[in-house]
C-alpha cells in the first residue's frame, strides 16, 4: 500500500503542481488550501505525511503542526516557505517537524527529503514492531509460574524494571536467570537499545576480559585487529553477566571500575571510553559465602546487588509443573503431527521428581517424550528411566538423600527453630547464628522459610 500524504498549501498551483509529481513517485496524495480543511482531513483519515506551507491565514502552518501532533505524535510533517526567519525554523523543529525546506525548492530536493523520511517512518515502525512483540514474549505473563513464590518474583521485576539499579539474580542452574533479565531489559526504558549476554564461566578470564572489554589491534599475540568489547555493544541498553561468581579477582576490579566510573579500558589501549550499560548480573553461588574466602570482592558484591531477586527451584514450585509441561507440549508438538497429550499417570511421575535440573531439566525431557513417543498421549515409559524410578527409590534405604540435601535440610530446621525461639527477631538470630543479616535474608529467600513476629 503506498504511502499517503496530505499537501497543505493557499497556491493551489503548487498543490496541483507537486500531487501530479508526488503520484507519479508512486504516492497516495490528498489536497488542502487552508489548515482548518487540512486538519479536517486529517481527522478523518490517516496519513504516513504531511507537508505543509507556513504562511496561511487564517490558520498558519505552526498551528496546523501542533495540533495535528497531538493528534498523531508519529505523523512526520515537512514545512515549507518562502519566507525564511529563524524564528520560524525554530519553531517549526521545537513542534515536532522533520525538516524545513524553502521554496522555489528543487523537485530533486524535496523528492529526496520525502523518500528519506519515508524510509525512517518505515524503520521506526519495524523497529517498533519489533520492540513489541520482544516485550511480549519476555512479558511477565509469558514466564510461566502460577505459584506464590513465582507471583512475587514477578511483583518484584516489575518494579525494578523501570529504574536503572543494578540485579543480582540468585538462582540454581536452569531456574530461568536469563528470562528473567530479558524481562527486566524489555520492560524498561532501555528496551530499544541492546540486550547482550555472556556466561563468565564458559571462557578463560583472560578471553573473558577482551569479549567484556574489546581490544586495539596487536595488544596481545593473535589480536590482528581491533575489537568492541560487549560494554560497547550493549551501549544504551542492558548487559547481562551470567555466572559472575566465576570471575577472577583482577576483572572483578575491572567491573568494579565500570560500575564506578561508567568508564571502559579495552586491553591494549591509553584512554577510557564512556559507557551507559545496565548491569544484570546473575550467580548460582552464595556470593557472601565466597566473600568470606577471599573469591569475591566485597565492594563489587555491594555495587551489584542494589536489587537482588531469588528464583526458587523447581521442587519449590511443584504446583507450576502442570502449566509448563503444556507450555513445552506446544513448543515441541511439529505443525502437521500428531499432537501429543500427557497422560495421567505421566504427569503424577513429572509432578513427584525432584528436578535436580529445574525448568531446563523439564523442558529437555518433554522435548525428549514428544519426538520418542509412538502414541498420542505420553506415557510413564516414554519418561527418563531417572523420572520413572525416582519414588521407588526414594522409598528405599539403599539411596540415601545427598550430603548437600542433608546439609540444607538441617541448615533449614536450624534457621526455623532459631528464628521461632526469637520471635522472628532477623538481627538476633543471625548474631546468635553467626552469619550476616544479609546471608540470612538470603537463606530464609532460598529455603522459603515462613517468619512471624
Amino acid at each position: 500500500m503506498p504511502d499517503k500524504i496530505l499537501l497543505v498549501d493557499d497556491e493551489t498551483d503548487l498543490l496541483e503542481w507537486l500531487s501530479v509529481v508526488l503520484e507519479k513517485e508512486g504516492y497516495s496524495v490528498c489536497c488542502a488550501s487552508s489548515g482548518q480543511e487540512a486538519l479536517e482531513w486529517f481527522k478523518k483519515e490517516a496519513f504516513n505525511m504531511v507537508i505543509s506551507d507556513i504562511r496561511m491565514s487564517p490558520m498558519d502552518g505552526i498551528e496546523l503542526l501542533k495540533k495535528i501532533k497531538i493528534i498523531n505524535p508519529e505523523v512526520i510533517v515537512l514545512m515549507i516557505t518562502a519566507y525564511a526567519s529563524v524564528d520560524t525554523a525554530v519553531s517549526a523543529f521545537r513542534y515536532g517537524a522533520y525538516d524545513y525546506l524553502l521554496k522555489p525548492f528543487k523537485l530533486d530536493e524535496i523528492k529526496l527529503v520525502i523518500k528519506k523520511a519515508a524510509i525512517q517512518k518505515r524503520i521506526f515502525s519495524a523497529d517498533k514492531s519489533s520492540q513489541k512483540k520482544l516485550k511480549q514474549r519476555y512479558g511477565f505473563s509469558n514466564i510461566i509460574g502460577q505459584s506464590r513464590v513465582m507471583q512475587n518474583v514477578f511483583d518484584r521485576v516489575e518494579k525494578v524494571a523501570k529504574s536503572n539499579s543494578t540485579v543480582l539474580i540468585y538462582g540454581e542452574s536452569g531456574t530461568g536467570k536469563e528470562l528473567i533479565a530479558k524481562a527486566l531489559h524489555y520492560h524498561s526504558l532501555r528496551a530499544r537499545c541492546p540486550f547482550v549476554s555472556i556466561d563468565c564461566g564458559a571462557l578463560p578470564q583472560e578471553l573473558l576480559e577482551s569479549e567484556l572489554f574489546g581490544h586495539i589491534k596487536g595488544s596481545f599475540t593473535g589480536a590482528i585487529s581491533s575489537k568492541l568489547g560487549l560494554f560497547e555493544v550493549a551501549h544504551g541498553g542492558t548487559l547481562f553477566l551470567d555466572e559472575i561468581g566465576e570471575t577472577s579477582p583482577a576483572l572483578q576490579m575491572k567491573l568494579l571500575r565500570v560500575l564506578q566510573e561508567k568508564e571502559i579500558r579495552p586491553v591494549g589501549a591509553t584512554k577510557p571510553i564512556l559507557v551507559d550499560v545496565r548491569i544484570a548480573a546473575a550467580t548460582n553461588r552464595d556470593l557472601e559465602e565466597e566473600i568470606k574466602k577471599n573469591n569475591f570482592r566485597e565492594d563489587l558484591f555491594y555495587r551489584l546487588s542494589v536489587i537482588s531477586l531469588y528464583l526458587p527451584r523447581l521442587e519449590q514450585r511443584l504446583e507450576d509443573i502442570p502449566l509448563l509441561v503444556s507450555f513445552f507440549l506446544k513448543k515441541y508438538n511439529l505443525p502437521g503431527t500428531d499432537l501429543k497429550k500427557i497422560g495421567k499417570k505421566t504427569l503424577e511421575l513429572l509432578t513427584g521428581y525432584s528436578w535436580p535440573g529445574n525448568v531446563r531439566e523439564l523442558e529437555n525431557c518433554i522435548e525428549s517424550a514428544v519426538t520418542l513417543a509412538e502414541k498420542t498421549t505420553i506415557e510413564p515409559e516414554d519418561l527418563p528411566e531417572r523420572i520413572r524410578n525416582f519414588r521407588t527409590q526414594q522409598g528405599k534405604e539403599a539411596k540415601p538423600a545427598s550430603l548437600r540435601g542433608k546439609i540444607e535440610s538441617f541448615e533449614k530446621e536450624i534457621i526455623y527453630d532459631t528464628l521461632q525461639k526469637l520471635n522472628g527477631d532477623k538481627e538476633k538470630t543471625a548474631k546468635i547464628l553467626k552469619m550476616t543479616r544479609r546471608n540470612l535474608d538470603y537463606k530464609i529467600k532460598k529455603y522459603q522459610i515462613k517468619t512471624s513476629r
